[in-house]
């Protein structure tokens, strides 16, 4: 049976990613929280943030909460339910930001044009959340890098499936759905099947687009 020290975490002295998500899990299996944050888990498993503020962190600083839930036991990652800043947050346009998350994932930006395998999608999904976590704080060339990266993705959607054809022809209104998307993405989980899942349902009412010919009936 694992033991748990005196203020929540697992008291082996060594611990890594994998260790600290089964600490993680183990904890809010046994509190039950009906909800949980970066301050529950600082006051419940200390030990544990510890070690995310130190080896999770984003390129541009921080923790990577988003790398931490979606590794989380999936009826745990629906109590997330991360602290929102109680003032708008200003606009602004800082270019090192975006070059950060660039410099970490060196020549991986193909993820979004053609992905080779599922751990391509995998990275294209972090490497887009990171530019969504950026837009939110109010970085407006984030938003406009990320709006050009999904474009990638978007257009391999219309051309494999039916649903997301329908957005052919549709520039400014899909551009609208996109930057929505980037504004009230909150929940743990893929990225793009959010953006996806959003064009498929708001595309439902879309005509799909029909091609005539200009040539004159042969027969």
């Amino acid at each position: 049976m694992r033991r748990f020290g005196s203020r929540g975490c697992d008291i082996r002295s060594n611990m890594d990613f994998t260790t600290a998500i089964m600490t993680l899990n183990a904890l809010l299996a046994s509190l039950e929280p009906t909800e949980f944050n970066s301050s529950w888990i600082r006051t419940h498993g200390p030990r544990c943030y510890r070690f995310f503020q130190k080896n999770v962190r984003r390129a541009y600083g921080g923790i990577d909460w988003d790398r931490v839930t979606v590794a989380l036991h999936r009826k745990f990652q629906r109590l997330w339910k991360p602290s929102r800043a109680r003032t708008a947050r200003k606009s602004y346009e800082d270019p090192g930001e975006i070059e950060a998350i660039l410099k970490k994932h060196p020549g991986k930006l193909y993820v979004f044009i053609s992905p080779r395998d599922k751990s391509d999608q995998r990275l294209a999904d972090r490497i887009g959340i990171s530019f969504v976590r950026l837009a939110q704080r109010g970085n407006l060339l984030a938003r406009q890098q990320l709006c050009e990266l999904i474009r990638f993705t978007v257009d391999r959607w219309i051309e494999r499936h039916e649903t997301i054809a329908r957005w052919c022809g549709h520039e400014e209104e899909l551009q609208s759905q996109l930057t929505a998307c980037i504004r009230r993405y909150r929940y743990t989980g893929s990225f793009l099947t959010y953006v996806f899942r959003t064009l498929e349902y708001a595309g439902r009412g879309i005509m799909p687009a029909r091609v005539y010919s200009l040539d004159p009936a042969m027969f």
